[in-house]
């Protein structure tokens, strides 16, 4: 299984949706490969909104590092500002910690607003 990270939290709730739906559209392009997919922000940003739970990484580096010890990679999206998040960079951390191997999807790998996310 896939764990697919990717940039979620921003001061603009306009970017975290359009991160939310480039997370989405990344994940179906994988599982339309034949792919199982975890994607923290495709899975989670619906719960996080009904019980107002946020989506810092303080807030989720539990339950994401369980996730990534049962997946056997991580693909990281390269959305815009994904080299600043320090979510990733500690997913990243504990994939290799888990010797788990780490590759990079570019948003134009996929339909979502051509590409450009």
């Amino acid at each position: 299984m896939i764990y697919l990270a990717s940039p979620y939290s921003d001061k603009s709730l306009l970017t975290e949706t359009v991160r939310y739906i480039a997370a989405c559209k990344a994940a179906a392009e994988l599982m339309s490969r034949g792919e199982l997919v975890f994607s923290p922000i495709a899975h989670s940003h619906g719960i996080a909104l009904c019980g107002d739970l946020g989506g810092s990484w303080e807030h989720w580096q539990e339950f994401d590092r369980e996730m990534i010890f049962w997946c056997s990679e991580l693909v990281v999206l390269k959305l815009s500002g994904w080299e600043k998040s320090e979510g990733i960079a500690a997913e990243i951390e504990i994939a290799r910690e888990f010797g788990r191997p780490v590759r990079y999807m570019k948003p134009s790998e996929f339909e979502c607003f051509g590409g450009k996310t």
